[in-house]
């Protein structure tokens, strides 16, 4: 089993077919199997060997998708480095998942740390060379089932980031079953100006586009009229989003033409009730909810194959069990909150080098996904609240206590807390609360500089209050829904 199958079933019965368009390129589903295969003989030639990682940190570029799949037919575990971190970020997890070759391009490249802090890096290659990388063309290795086939970190409820392993079976058992329920054939085509290292991108786009033989029309980013231009000109027929999308799309003034579109689709962040129903009196179709998390690689639930309910994620897809637990692991009745557990073939291998976090999140079988909701009667899904003070930023996760360790640094600084607060566009943005050392002074413009030069762009608080105190309870623990509800 391997994921580059996918690949090669399509360029066997799909091969005269489009597979790829980015710009004025494109590749027919033959075009671009022969071009991995050439690649994969090259990476093979640089002595790359199975089970090693090799890091790709690239924006949306189709060397993206060549070197995944080349990587795939190798045996090589790709490693997707997110593009929009600093040099700091990507040095902690290069550290920690020790890959053996980057890739990366002119774009980004800016801020990979400097070799010598990335020692575990024997190649540094650059995507414009990837064409004159080639070597003797090489089919896909049959590897075992739960062989890892990717990694892709996911932030921990410390900060620290934890990588995630999706092994071939999660891969191609949840490319399947996107397939199956969004109703996807070789005539569907899909624009993608979602991040490919991120899992929405990558599997749930990407890998299920390929599955079916249809089209992928990459963005190297998404320019929302970039985006409504190409869906006529392309001729899209699913449409990929998350809810910042939908909203800034409802809000644009311009005609937009969608006719071509069939299936609307949203994840990676809980969908508004209001822009779901606003979206349905505008343009008549429902946004189709897919709800899962990289753990679950990602695909979970979705609403719906047979009947839709507004406001919900949905029912598990096929092969997967869903269930609402309390603190105690014990199933509770529907209605009631509690934790949404997930089982089945798409939950994770486990998180990388790090047995601890694994066995606390997954047991007995069951993916503890950290989110609060409930199921109503009729087996319908419902998200509510995180378990944690996750801050979900136009579906991008912040955790507090990176940023805080961030505000921390500055001598100024003697007490920090960051929580989430609504956004209208974003769900949510991010807020610090800041002490200052008695006699000290430290303006927000100056520690939000200090936030860019170390965190990604999207964790940095936009707005900085100085407080002279933090709320606490009794043992000295901040009340950080206290903090909220200040807003």
């Amino acid at each position: 089993m391997n994921v580059a199958q996918l690949l090669e079933r399509s360029a066997l019965y799909h091969g005269a077919r489009t597979a790829l368009v980015a710009g004025d390129r494109r590749w027919t589903y033959r075009e671009l199997d022969a071009a991995v295969s050439a690649l994969a003989g090259g990476f093979a030639g640089l002595g790359l060997s199975s089970g090693e990682r090799l890091g790709l940190h690239l924006p949306n570029w189709p060397e993206f998708a060549l070197a995944y799949y080349a990587a795939q037919k190798c045996g090589l575990v790709p490693l997707s480095l997110n593009v929009t971190y600093k040099a700091e970020e990507i040095e902690y997890i290069v550290g920690d998942a020790k890959p053996t070759a980057v890739i990366t391009a002119d774009p980004v490249a800016g801020s990979l740390p400097s070799r010598d802090r990335m020692p575990s890096v024997r190649h540094l290659l650059d995507a414009k060379d990837l064409g004159s990388l080639r070597g003797a063309p090489r089919r896909a290795r049959d590897l075992e089932r739960e062989e890892t086939a990717a990694i892709l970190y996911t932030s921990a409820t410390t900060g620290r980031p934890k990588g995630v392993m999706l092994t071939h079976a999660n891969v191609i058992s949840n490319a399947y079953a996107t397939v199956h329920h969004l109703k996807m054939s070789p005539d569907d085509r899909g624009l993608c100006a979602l991040p490919m290292f991120h899992c929405f991108g990558q599997n749930a786009i990407m890998n299920s586009l390929v599955t079916a033989g249809g089209t992928m029309v990459m963005h190297e980013r998404f320019v929302p009229d970039t985006f409504v231009d190409a869906i006529a000109a392309q001729r899209i027929t699913i449409f990929y989003a998350v809810p910042t999308m939908y909203i800034l799309f409802l809000a644009m003034e311009r005609p937009l033409d969608f006719a071509s579109v069939r299936l609307y689709f949203s994840a990676a962040a809980t969908l508004p009730t209001d822009v779901e129903r606003r979206w349905h009196a505008r343009f008549g179709h429902w946004i189709q909810q897919g709800y899962g998390l990289t753990e679950t690689s990602p695909f979970a639930s979705y609403n719906h194959d047979v009947a839709f309910k507004p406001g919900s994620v949905g029912t598990p897809i096929e092969n997967v069990e869903m269930k609402i637990v309390d603190p105690e692991d014990r199933e509770v009745a529907d209605g009631e909150l509690g934790e949404i557990v997930i089982k089945g073939p798409n939950v994770m291998k486990g998180y990388f080098a790090n047995g601890a976090a694994t066995a606390e999140s997954i047991r007995d079988g069951w993916f503890h996904s950290g989110d609060i909701g409930y199921r109503d009667a009729d087996g319908y899904f419902f998200i509510v609240d995180r378990v944690k003070d996750m801050i979900n930023v136009s579906g991008f996760k912040v955790f507090p206590r990176e940023v805080e360790e961030v505000l921390f640094r500055h001598a100024a600084v003697k007490e920090a807390a960051v929580v989430g607060i609504a956004d209208p566009v974003r769900g949510e943005a991010v807020k610090a609360f800041v002490v200052l050392v008695e006699g000290a002074r430290a303006s927000a413009e100056e520690l939000q500089a200090l936030c860019r030069a170390a965190v990604a762009d999207y964790k940095v608080p936009g707005r900085i209050e100085f407080v002279p105190a933090l709320p606490k309870n009794p043992t000295g623990k901040i009340l950080k829904k206290d903090l909220r509800a200040r807003g």
